[in-house]
């Protein structure tokens, strides 16, 4: 984070390094190929609702039921493309709805995460594991981490504005080649800071 004297306001000011667009992330959730065939039948292939920012990704038409210890959410929408393994991204309030207190992860890193049941049109899943609350983080390529000098997998700081201004701490960093810039939080972590889609925030350090 960069300081200057505001020599007329006589007080410091901060320079930004980088704006970022935020994508507030709602609960859903990644499915194996072979958990999808359970849940929806032999071959079945995810159908294309729209596509997400990333390149590649896209949400499906496909929803399902989540079932926890202590309750239930329908309507919990899968992303695609299928992954190696299924994963049940919520936020914190999805989580004491259904009686469970997933840890902060980035996204595939599952060991000693709570499991969860799945239910399709054709089946039901019970996986042992899956259920996180995801990290917050950054999406940018590597020209942009190249000129700020950051690489993946560094945590940065990040500010909002607006009246519920907050500084977000161990913003976790993500750098590919074709990411597109965007910071995703989930939607507990956007209301508290009265976030939407498409708003900008500011990297601190």
């Amino acid at each position: 984070m960069a300081m200057q004297l505001d020599p007329q306001a006589g007080r410091e000011t901060i320079q930004y390094f980088l704006d970022v667009p935020v994508g507030v992330s709602n609960r859903h959730v990644h499915l194996s190929q072979e958990d999808l065939e359970v849940l929806y039948g032999r071959g079945y292939q995810l159908s294309r609702l729209k596509d997400l920012t990333q390149p590649g990704e896209f949400a499906a038409q496909e929803m399902v039921t989540i079932v926890g210890p202590r309750g239930v959410i329908e309507g919990v929408r899968v992303l695609g493309p299928c992954r190696r393994q299924s994963q049940v991204e919520i936020a914190m309030t999805d989580a004491y709805r259904v009686g469970l207190r997933p840890p902060v992860r980035n996204s595939g890193d599952l060991d000693q995460t709570p499991g969860i049941a799945v239910v399709g049109p054709k089946g039901v899943i019970a996986l042992p594991r899956g259920v996180i609350l995801a990290a917050r983080h950054i999406h940018m390529n590597s020209s942009q981490a190249a000129s700020l000098g950051i690489r993946d997998g560094m945590r940065v700081m990040v500010r909002t504005d607006g009246q519920r201004a907050q500084i977000m701490e161990n913003v976790l960093i993500r750098v590919k080649d074709n990411y597109i810039l965007e910071m995703h939080v989930d939607t507990d972590e956007a209301n508290a800071a009265l976030l939407k889609t498409g708003d900008l925030v500011h990297i601190l350090q």
